[in-house]
């Protein structure tokens, strides 16, 4: 019998890969674009999504942070065979965090990039029931006027805006869609 970590990665995994980064920063530059990823199958509780993007995204030099729900052994061993991606426990080592969002808080545990190197700083996946377009009304780059999205709150995501350039930047997952909100994003309601 095969172990679970060694399937559920990429099918192809030059294909996919790019298929999925194309996603990946397609909704990152479009706040508030509700996007489907898949390629991925990570074991559960982990959304397809979120698996798809940590296969995307993560490598060896990417520590990742995983939520209390999501430490089980099999995620770790698919995590690490699949991407090489270190484990840490502390937040502030993390350049991608995942779980949910009452496992993320409070997020100013986790690095937001320095002066010289805003670019240091984390990118968190927030794993969610549900994406839709209501809620926090959103404007800034890669938005014409306005756009929507549920947001699990508005203050943190308005604070982490106004460290900007510092900040850190999100994805949303559920089941097999992604959406994303930038640090650049400015937010209403």
């Amino acid at each position: 019998m095969q172990s679970q970590s060694l399937i559920g990665g990429f099918s192809d995994a030059p294909k996919d890969s790019a298929i999925a980064f194309r996603v990946a920063l397609d909704v990152m530059a479009r706040p508030g674009k509700i996007a489907k990823i898949s390629g991925g199958t990570p074991p559960e509780p982990m959304s397809t999504s979120a698996g798809t993007l940590l296969l995307t995204l993560c490598d060896p030099e990417t520590p990742v942070w995983l939520a209390p729900s999501l430490r089980g052994a099999q995620i770790k061993e698919w995590l690490r065979f699949h991407t090489g991606a270190p484990l840490v426990d502390s937040r502030s080592e993390a350049m991608f965090a995942v779980g949910r969002w009452s496992e993320l808080l409070p997020v100013t545990d986790f690095a937001i990039g320095t002066p010289e190197y805003p670019d240091r700083s984390a990118t968190l996946i927030v794993e969610v029931e549900a994406l839709e377009n209501a809620g926090a009304i959103l404007h800034g780059p890669g938005i014409k006027d306005t756009s929507e999205l549920a947001l699990p709150e508005v203050k943190a995501f308005r604070n982490n805006a106004t460290l900007f350039p510092l900040g850190l930047d999100f994805y949303f997952t559920s089941g097999s869609r992604i959406a994303a909100l930038p640090r650049t994003t400015k937010l209403e309601g």
